[in-house]
């Protein structure tokens, strides 16, 4: 994926609300609100969800997410459209919050002024 503009690192998100609580222990509700949170570090720095090239996703359990995987589609199709970035997926052992399901850090590129993306 190639663009141009100014590179944005989004630090690893997790399933937690802005007052760093997890409200659910739900993987589906976790990934909605982890690429929720990916989302708005995006917007926040003056992009769109479209501005995103890269997504690393970091789960504790596989299977938990192939078993939920129509609804991770769904929750992506809500929140990202049809826009698709580079994506891979990593199992892990575990995430640094205990109650943590996934984890995902990206990159965006955001226009500068006047530079085509």
């Amino acid at each position: 994926m190639a663009a141009r503009g100014e590179l944005l690192a989004i630090a690893g998100q997790i399933g937690w609300n802005t007052k760093e609580e997890i409200e659910s222990d739900a993987f589906s509700e976790q990934f909605r609100q982890a690429l929720a949170n990916v989302v708005a570090v995006v917007e926040a720095a003056g992009g769109s969800a479209t501005d995103i090239i890269s997504l690393t996703i970091y789960v504790t359990d596989k299977r938990e997410y192939v078993s939920e995987i129509t609804q991770v589609g769904q929750i992506y199709r809500e929140l990202l459209g049809k826009h698709f970035p580079t994506m891979a997926l990593i199992g892990v052992s575990e995430l640094l919050e205990d109650r943590a399901r996934v984890e995902i850090q990206g990159l965006a590129v955001l226009a500068s002024a006047g530079a085509p993306t």
